[in-house]
């Protein structure tokens, strides 16, 4: 009987870890280019009462194995890197990835990987994110937009370009991108950031458009790709599964009390 309140607590802290990823990405449904989680359950070890056997020749058939389960535990929390809407928003220096990838950016010491690309230059036109990190390009340098421009526009294959005062244009940077062969292995750094982790593998530097890679969208912003309306039903499922657990631990403890009042 100790065994079941065992069991259901375990059923409770794991419902307990769903609820938290999924309140976190309802509250990101409207961040930018913010990828979902999600969890799945796995059974914790289980008790043997009785071993299988064989069947004996001439004799009675063989016999399964009879066990008890002790619970459930968190088995995996995965990130899905599933694409979000594109929202055009008629600022030149948004970015959309249209396809697999991440902007490479920089806080100096450290390099992250983005796929929000809500830019804009600083006062020593320097592209940054929203957060002032550098933006790199194919070589993994900042990219500086310095010099008497009219305007900086950024074409599909990633080209920085500056308009001149008499219109030419002058390509001052390609934005690089990285692709992973494990994306689910990045770890989360915030700020719409993922770092590097030996699971994800090692980055491969890809120029926009070229060899198959994927194309910048200018002038938009990819958006969540969290699915409000699967996130509230997961909601609902995880709320019964609390409650449901939460009920064996109460009729357990009912149970432990009538044997208790056998002794009156």
């Amino acid at each position: 009987m100790m065994r079941s309140m065992f069991s259901a607590v375990s059923g409770l802290r794991a419902h307990q870890t769903r609820m938290d990823v999924i309140g976190n990405n309802i509250a990101n449904v409207n961040t930018v280019g913010f990828k979902s989680s999600r969890v799945t359950f796995q059974d914790i070890f289980n008790q043997t009462l009785k071993t299988g056997s064989a069947p004996t020749p001439g004799g009675t058939g063989g016999t399964n194995p009879q066990q008890v389960g002790l619970g459930a535990a968190i088995g995996a929390i995965d990130v899905l890197h599933t694409p979000g809407g594109i929202e055009s928003t008629d600022n030149p220096l948004d970015l959309a990835i249209n396809g697999d990838g991440f902007f490479v950016v920089s806080d100096g010491p450290s390099t992250y990987y983005t796929r929000a690309g809500n830019f804009h230059l600083d006062a020593e036109a320097n592209l940054v994110t929203a957060d002032g990190m550098f933006v790199l390009d194919t070589g993994l340098a900042p990219i500086s937009a310095s010099g008497d421009y009219v305007s900086i526009v950024i074409d599909k294959n990633g080209n920085v370009n500056g308009v001149n005062q008499d219109g030419s244009v002058t390509t001052i940077a390609t934005i690089g991108l990285a692709k992973f062969i494990n994306p689910g292995g990045l770890e989360k750094a915030g700020q719409n950031m993922y770092r590097e982790t030996l699971a994800s593998g090692a980055p491969v530097a890809v120029e926009p458009g070229v060899d198959g890679a994927a194309y910048l969208t200018p002038s938009a912003l990819e958006m969540s790709n969290v699915d409000l309306s699967r996130e509230l039903t997961d909601m609902i499922i995880t709320e019964r599964g609390f409650q449901a657990n939460s009920r064996v631990i109460t009729t357990s403890d009912e149970m432990l009390q009538e044997l208790v009042n056998l002794k009156r």
